[in-house]
């Protein structure tokens, strides 16, 4: 299917109501059209892969075609240049985590991006990073024990950032690498109780969270 397709197909599944409904979730409602989820992964089968139409589909603007992008197009083929003009688009949590987990986590530059997003300025950018290590401690099956603990001092570090989209994708990376095994559920123990000695609210929320499901995790396996 053609991009030209694909967008009006989008459109005729509009609903300002699911507009107003994501909006309360803290989705940005800009060229939103209400698409749930669903309809866009049996759209993504039916379109099947394309690098192309997915680009087009991303310079729409719109944010369930730019959600379908990241659903068709192939790992293999995006770059990391392609992968910074995106994520520099992002304006919102669910698009950011979309393209993390649907596409980026797949690609060649995936654990240097997510060291070099999670020490970005701009909200959704440094969330991407946190976003990405969380899906590449879930799906990159052959990645070592080492390639995650370089994470762990990035995660103490922006463990003190307060903006709220950072803050949780920060505690999602910290528990998903410390699931990954044993032997990194104890260094993600250990580093987030580091981060609970820090002099801060988000930091201390971070640590919090994150011990409560670990500390949980090893008494369910003891």
């Amino acid at each position: 299917m053609h991009a030209r397709e694909l967008l009006s197909v989008l459109r005729a599944h509009a609903n300002p109501a699911n507009v107003a409904g994501m909006a309360r979730y803290g989705i940005n409602s800009k060229g939103t059209l209400g698409v749930p989820i669903p309809v866009l992964r049996k759209l993504a089968k039916e379109a099947g892969r394309s690098h192309e139409v997915a680009a087009e589909l991303w310079a729409s603007g719109i944010h369930e075609a730019r959600i379908l992008a990241t659903l068709i197009d192939d790992p293999a083929r995006a770059t990391g240049r392609q992968m910074e003009r995106w994520v520099g688009d992002l304006d919102s949590w669910d698009v950011c985590d979309q393209a993390c987990q649907n596409l980026f986590r797949y690609t060649a530059c995936a654990f240097a991006k997510a060291e070099k997003w999670a020490r970005a300025r701009r909200e959704f950018v440094r969330r991407a990073g946190f976003s990405l290590m969380a899906g590449l401690a879930v799906k990159a099956r052959t990645a070592s024990d080492a390639q995650f603990e370089a994470f762990l001092p990035l995660i103490a570090e922006a463990a003190v950032d307060e903006r709220n989209m950072v803050k949780k994708a920060v505690n999602w990376a910290l528990r998903a690498i410390g699931k990954r095994n044993s032997a990194l559920r104890a260094k993600a123990i250990a580093t987030a109780e580091e981060i609970g000695n820090l002099d801060s609210r988000a930091a201390r929320w971070v640590a919090s969270d994150a011990l409560r499901e670990l500390r949980g995790r090893f008494r369910d396996e003891s």
